[in-house]
């Protein structure tokens, strides 16, 4: 099997940024919370068909997957 493709999306929020990292076959995702002290805050989620519908009202803008994974790693 294959590995998923990843879907990426981001939103600015004030000094603070939102990640999210869905796979689209199951709709399983990773949300990181990133705050400007830069402390990292991971929530596994669940989503539904209307993900990206919610994602376009919010505001959220394609992601970059190096930016995701630095940051899940510590990287960054």
């Amino acid at each position: 099997m294959a590995p998923p493709l990843y879907q990426y999306f981001k939103k600015q929020i004030d000094s603070d940024k939102i990640l999210v990292r869905i796979n689209p076959d199951t709709m399983e995702g990773l949300e990181l919370l990133v705050s400007s002290s830069g402390h990292i805050v991971q929530n596994t989620r669940n989503f539904d068909s209307t993900i990206y519908d919610d994602l376009a009202f919010d505001e959220f803008e394609k992601g970059n997957p190096i930016e995701f994974n630095l940051l899940l790693q510590g990287v960054a």
